[in-house]
């Protein structure tokens, strides 16, 4: 599916439309994860669930708008009148500040039996 995304972002990266606009927020992008239902595939820190993963390390906010507003499978569209190109990228920031889980080798709990 990524394949997908990224041809998706290819195309609009050629279009400067995007590339020139604010950088996003994180603290609005929850907000809007959570408003416009992406929580509901994508657990509430993007974690997955029957949506893909999309956190930590997502896309870029130009791959995510061309594909939520052409998607592949079963997720809906999302016209940027529902959610404008700055809301993806707030977004964005919001999945990119999610910090990566620790490594199994990192967790005490695992190592008791060692």
């Amino acid at each position: 599916m990524r394949k997908i995304t990224f041809a998706a972002a290819a195309m609009l990266l050629a279009s400067p439309a995007f590339a020139a606009d604010a950088p996003g927020d994180a603290a609005r992008g929850k907000q809007l994860f959570v408003d416009q239902g992406c929580y509901t595939c994508h657990g509430f820190v993007g974690q997955g669930g029957p949506g893909l993963r999309l956190a930590p390390d997502p896309l870029p906010a130009e791959a995510i708008a061309a594909y939520i507003r052409n998607p592949a499978g079963e997720m809906p569209p999302i016209s940027a009148k529902l959610l404008p190109d700055q809301g993806v990228r707030d977004i964005q920031a919001y999945l990119a500040s999610v910090k990566k889980p620790p490594k199994l080798a990192d967790i005490p709990l695992l190592k008791a039996g060692e």
